[in-house]
């Protein structure tokens, strides 16, 4: 390991030329990285890279999922349950199916349990590739928060009909009664766990004295505890980790300060950043790994299973995009539905093909054991399983990675006015922000308002007179009253963001909320 250590420092750096790249040219990163991997795979004496599924799912997984969770907006997430519940759940459930049977029909060897597993591993989109795609195009607000949605609980459902069909391949049976209450444990046993151990956090945050260092490290902790608690008790640790950081997430104003907020928010930015890219760049360099252990199996079969399985995956997801836009439009006859307006055919169209494969795929296939049991028999198709999971990854990533962004833009999906223009609602914000900053002011405050130049100052800036900052010095009081102010705008935002009048997106609430930890930063600086 330590005689390697100069050559993952060289990754890192890689990373970081690929994606500086990559935003010039405006690709998205995972696309160059898995290429990138790939290519210095091939280059002579580079160290052969053997991934232990075990640092996929243990620690690159937990903080990936709580940080998706603490960028996600609930509101949206809400809104949008029902489309993003049957993508997560019953579209990956159709999927691992037909896979399963397409594989058990033409590719020689493979039992339906075969199929099964390798359905649940090829089954769930990542989300990190349709992200990095849709930061080069405008997209409606919708589908952003549907993929976003979907990739917080397409792991978990995934994930669980691998546990099962690992079961079947080994035992040679599967018993219904068994599944059901161990899916029904999974589920609610994941939620429960990432909710408890949420909470205990959220009250540690608030109780013990720490500071932005300590909260920044309990935060980084919390993902980590919630999984490996959740796997230890047999459920679903992507649950118990989305539930756990959604609830952290929406309630970080109640037991985080200012300092802990923004320390956080640029820690775990930078974290993300490097995680993701080891990822994707790992996959790359686990080729060679993955096709010697082929055996008797031609490369170009191989391959020619790995684009089948690639080719199922697109048409059941396009299509289960449009049964999607029917079951809506027959349900909002009978129940309440997030919009009664058709999508038409083209948004169920970008939708399905917003499917890129990527980290969990890899780790899933990678943890199938070598033995079927301890001193057993080989585990059947290990090789070929890894090798169509490989492919699937890298023809999803390249070929609807790279069209997606045309296809984005000639397809000219129409606006559906889900929320104001950002343009109007920020001038919209700004002005009822600055009326109820004054009225607040004028009736906490009138005192101090009479003596203080600071408060003055304050008073008019919110009138709409722009002055320079003054360097002078404020009394404890002045600044408790100008705490109050910022205290009151945050209560006031947050209280828009959830007022259904309004339509404010999240993503611009939560701008200002930034904006006022940092004037409340600056504050703490004036002595």
């Amino acid at each position: 390991m330590i005689e390697n250590f100069p050559f993952y420092l060289s990754l890192i750096l890689a990373i970081v030329f690929i994606i500086m790249i990559a935003n010039k040219i405006r690709v998205a990163y995972p696309v160059l990285l898995v290429v990138a991997g790939l290519l210095i795979s091939f280059i002579p004496n580079v160290p052969v890279i053997r991934i232990d599924p075990e640092l996929i799912f243990i620690i690159f997984l937990p903080p990936l999922l709580y940080e998706a969770a603490w960028a996600i907006s609930w509101k949206e997430l809400w809104k949008w349950r029902r489309i993003i519940g049957s993508f997560a759940f019953v579209v990956v459930f159709l999927t691992a199916t037909t896979v399963a049977f397409v594989a058990n029909h033409f590719i020689p060897g493979f039992s339906l349990a075969l199929g099964f597993l390798l359905g649940g591993i090829v089954s769930p989109p990542d989300a990190v590739s349709a992200g990095a795609i849709l930061k080069f195009v405008k997209v409606q607000k919708r589908l952003s928060s549907i993929l976003e949605g979907e990739s917080l609980l397409n792991d978990a459902s995934s994930l669980i009909i691998f546990r099962f069909a690992m079961i079947a391949v080994a035992t040679g049976q599967f018993i219904w009664q068994d599944a059901v209450f161990s899916f029904s444990w999974m589920l609610i046993g994941g939620i429960g766990i990432g909710l408890i151990i949420g909470w205990l956090f959220m009250k540690g945050h608030k109780l013990l004295p720490t500071d932005a260092n300590m909260d920044t490290i309990l935060t980084i902790v919390a993902p980590y505890l919630m999984y490996i608690a959740a796997e230890e008790a047999h459920s679903s640790g992507v649950l118990a980790v989305v539930s756990g950081g959604l609830l952290l997430s929406n309630n970080r104003h109640n037991f985080l300060s200012t300092s802990s907020r923004l320390r956080g928010l640029n820690v775990w930015e930078s974290l993300s950043f490097v995680l993701n890219g080891l990822v994707f760049i790992l996959i790359g360099l686990d080729l060679p790994e993955i096709t010697s252990g082929l055996g008797e199996v031609s490369i170009y079969a191989a391959v020619g299973y790995g684009l089948l399985v690639t080719a199922v995956l697109i048409v059941v997801r396009i299509l289960s995009a449009y049964g999607a836009v029917v079951v809506t439009l027959i349900a909002r006859n009978f129940i309440t539905v997030a919009d009664n307006r058709s999508p038409g055919f083209k948004a169920p169209i970008l939708l399905g093909w917003t499917g890129m494969r990527g980290v969990v795929s890899l780790a899933a296939a990678l943890s199938i054991p070598v033995k079927l049991y301890p001193d057993g028999p080989d585990f059947p198709q290990r090789n070929l399983i890894l090798f169509i999971t490989f492919i699937v990854i890298l023809t999803t990533l390249l070929v609807q990675g790279l069209t997606l962004p045309y296809l984005i833009r000639k397809m000219e999906i129409p606006s559906y006015n889900d929320h104001l223009p950002e343009d109007e609602a920020e001038e919209l914000i700004r002005r009822e922000m600055a009326k109820m900053t004054l009225e607040h002011l004028r009736k906490n405050h009138s005192g101090l308002l009479e003596k203080s130049i600071f408060l003055q100052q304050i008073h008019e800036k919110w009138k709409g007179k722009v002055e320079k900052d003054s360097d002078i010095k404020l009394s404890s009081e002045i600044k408790e009253a100008y705490l109050d102010i910022l205290n009151a705008q945050r209560a006031w935002l947050i209280e828009q963001n959830y007022d259904k009048k309004q339509h404010f997106d999240e993503d611009l609430i939560r701008r200002h909320l930034v904006k006022i930890d940092l004037e409340e930063e600056r504050l703490s600086l004036i002595h």
